[in-house]
């Protein structure tokens, strides 16, 4: 879509050349009858200019590209006023232009959930300072399982883990029967305290959608809007912080393996190929069991203390939640799980409802 958009607007601007060519005499144009003032013409040529920057800037200025089209907009349609007859069909192509500007707007711009995401990362990784290399004694502690995996990822002789970001991409679906729709996401996370910031983008029937998870201090929120206007889910309150708090600790234990060796998780009930594990979070305590392949690679994070939300955020129940990993390999100097899927246990079955694959993760973001 954006593609389609941009061309519009290529064409669109040079159509616009049109009247530099008539004003400066370049050419005979009889599809404009009208004289044209060289003052017009540098004014036609400006518009022509404005629509093809504009859409170069849907792609290397995603923030701000909507600002310049609507520039645009507002300049060409106040030449083709004058001109009306001949031109009157630019000013359909500026009506769809002006769409176009105002949902750049709303999903870009500084009240957008991506605005509100970029200001959240940026304090969020602000002045974390270094961090200490973790040694080999200070994964004694944990249970072997734990140890072995720590190893193989590479945590030994890296930095302490204190910030990071990952970015993916997938699909998502509402239900067993629902729909698939395409997923992108990327994410900042905090260690200490616990912050996960989680915003996404995907589409519905052709309708962009966008979402932004918020974690921060005691308190989780997450909204959810089609077209960056409509609300599609909007949920805040208990359940949904201990949902994320579940979700901050699938982050360490996937994302973030060196962050295993904070004092705040409590390790208990191991077994042959699992451990069971509970974090704690301002109050909020939640447990979790990990399981191990023969490898010693984690293969699937289980947890019967997350919330499976409906109705738009409106309602939530308890629900078995897991997140089978594999497809193990490097980002840089660690080895993680590259694919995996978030599945709900429901009483008539489990389903993945998220399918994913990381394009990239990234460690003491701050310090970059």
């Amino acid at each position: 879509m954006a593609l389609a958009f941009a061309l519009l607007l290529v064409i669109h601007g040079l159509i616009h050349l049109l009247g530099f060519v008539k004003a400066f005499g370049l050419a005979d144009m009889p599809q404009l009858s009208r004289p044209l003032s060289m003052a017009a013409g540098i004014a036609w040529l400006l518009a022509a200019t404005m629509f093809v920057a504009a859409a170069a800037a849907l792609f290397a200025w995603p923030r701000g590209w909507w600002f310049v089209a609507g520039g645009a907009a507002i300049l060409s349609t106040a030449l083709i006023v004058p001109e009306w007859s001949d031109a009157k069909a630019g000013a359909f192509v500026n009506a769809v232009v002006v769409i176009g500007v105002l949902f750049g707007f709303l999903s870009q711009g500084p009240f957008s959930l991506r605005a509100q995401y970029e200001r959240d990362a940026a304090a969020a990784v602000a002045q974390r300072g270094s961090a200490e290399i973790v040694r080999d004694v200070d994964l004694a502690p944990l249970p072997p399982l734990v140890q072995r995996y720590l190893r193989a990822a590479g945590v030994v002789g890296q930095p302490r883990v204190r910030t990071y970001r990952a970015r993916a991409h997938g699909r998502i679906r509402s239900g067993p029967d629902a729909r698939w729709i395409p997923l992108s996401f990327e994410q900042i996370n905090v260690v200490d305290p616990p912050t996960r910031l989680f915003y996404m983008t995907g589409s519905m029937f052709g309708i962009p959608v966008q979402g932004y998870h918020r974690y921060v201090g005691s308190a989780a929120t997450m909204r959810v809007k089609a077209a960056a206007l409509v609300p599609v889910a909007d949920a805040a309150g208990r359940e949904m912080t201990q949902s994320e708090t579940v979700t901050i600790f699938n982050d360490m234990c996937f994302l973030a393996p060196a962050t295993l060796i904070d004092p705040r998780i409590v390790w208990e009930g191991s077994q042959e190929r699992s451990v069971g594990a509970a974090f704690s979070n301002a109050g909020c305590t939640i447990r979790a069991r990990l399981v191990f392949d023969d490898a010693g690679d984690l293969i699937d994070f289980r947890s019967d203390d997350r919330y499976q939300l409906a109705g738009g955020g409106k309602t939530a129940r308890k629900q078995r939640w897991s997140t089978p990993l594999e497809a193990y390999r490097h980002f840089g100097q660690m080895r993680l799980a590259s694919r995996g899927a978030a599945l709900w246990h429901e009483p008539g079955g489990a389903y993945a409802y998220i399918e994913l694959a990381i394009d990239d993760v990234d460690y003491n973001v701050a310090q970059r």
